[in-house]
């Protein structure tokens, strides 16, 4: 019997395989089911600061519509307490941890220093195993400059990790200058894991309406390789935990990240494109090439072709891309 047991931010989970944040981890139902097929534990969607923003003005205006009219009025209405969003990413936090017996990992995206805060202590407080901080930022500013964007989101991480208790996980972009450097920063603020990494949706120009317009493409296994390189490039090189994300659709993905040194390897888009039953497809393909290949356990194989352990830790940086560019060979004929 192969040993799938693995560990993620101190936590002991029954396999490496993890429903990351997204629409299925966003129901109770859902939940359930992915917990059924496999999920060792769940990432519960992203709390939004500007939705619970939105909501409570939008509800503040409610209370206090019309009462200009009577000056006494405001006295008497009650003080909003919060948004419905909120409510329900909490209420969503406490059912989960009723209901599913894997850790449940709530997941917060904040615009203001306050607002990570606060918010954090209140997913915790509704039960959270640990928390996800999905740091999503685009640095547009001309007076922001790299250092001082680093400067700021590090901050951020000791503040967070100064109010709650539980493990914490930084979710970051792989646009850092110097990734590697920036997660070991990241750990020493505090931070647990991080997870490679947030994939960024692009806008796109609606050339009719001239308007700027959101869109969303499910990922595929393609977009492994990034994340692959810098988890095998981190294996073994820094002290938290690794989660890979992006790209993992197939039992060899989930096999690829696990060589690469991931703790966990979490997956959305082909949970989406598939069900949450596809995680059931991904935990016995995992488990069938390590018998085949004669492993008995995740932690003998994890990290078994990381940089560190290769003859040639070179194919994961210039290497490979002279050997790219000099092995291609055209299909157009001219």
């Amino acid at each position: 019997m192969i040993d799938l047991t693995t560990t993620y931010l101190g936590l002991e989970l029954t396999s490496p395989l993890v429903a990351s944040a997204g629409p299925l981890t966003g129901r109770l139902d859902t939940l359930e089911r992915l917990a059924a097929a496999g999920a060792a534990a769940v990432v519960l969607p992203s709390l939004f600061e500007e939705d619970v923003v939105a909501g409570a003005l939008e509800r503040q205006q409610l209370f206090t519509r019309g009462t200009e009219a009577f000056a006494e009025a405001l006295t008497y209405l009650p003080e909003p307490e919060g948004a419905d969003e909120l409510d329900r990413h909490l209420q969503l936090v406490a059912d989960a941890k009723a209901h599913l017996d894997v850790p449940v990992i709530a997941s917060l995206n904040g615009t203001t220093r306050g607002g990570w805060i606060r918010y954090a202590s209140e997913l915790v407080d509704a039960g959270a195993d640990a928390l996800e901080l999905n740091v999503y930022g685009v640095g547009a500013n001309p007076d922001d400059t790299a250092t001082s964007l680093e400067v700021e989101l590090l901050r951020l991480v000791r503040a967070v990790r100064d109010e709650i208790s539980v493990p914490l996980a930084v979710k970051i972009s792989p646009f850092f200058t110097a990734v590697s450097h920036f997660v070991g920063q990241v750990t020493a603020a505090g931070a647990d894991g991080v997870v490679c990494f947030n994939r960024f949706y692009q806008p796109d120009l609606d050339l009719e309406s001239l308007a700027v317009t959101p869109t969303l493409d499910l990922s595929t296994s393609a977009e492994l390789r990034l994340p692959l390189r810098w988890v095998a490039l981190l294996s073994g090189r820094v002290s938290c935990s690794l989660a890979l994300s992006t790209g993992v659709h197939t039992p060899d993905d989930a096999v690829k990240a696990l060589l690469a040194g991931a703790d966990v390897v979490m997956a959305t888009s082909s949970l989406l494109l598939h069900g949450p039953e596809h995680l059931g497809t991904l935990h016995r393909g995992l488990a069938a090439w390590l018998e085949d290949h004669e492993y008995e356990s995740v932690a003998q194989a994890r990290g078994s072709v990381s940089a560190r352990s290769v003859p040639d830790p070179a194919a994961y940086e210039r290497a490979n891309y002279r050997q790219v560019l000099r092995r291609f060979t055209s299909t157009y004929d001219a």
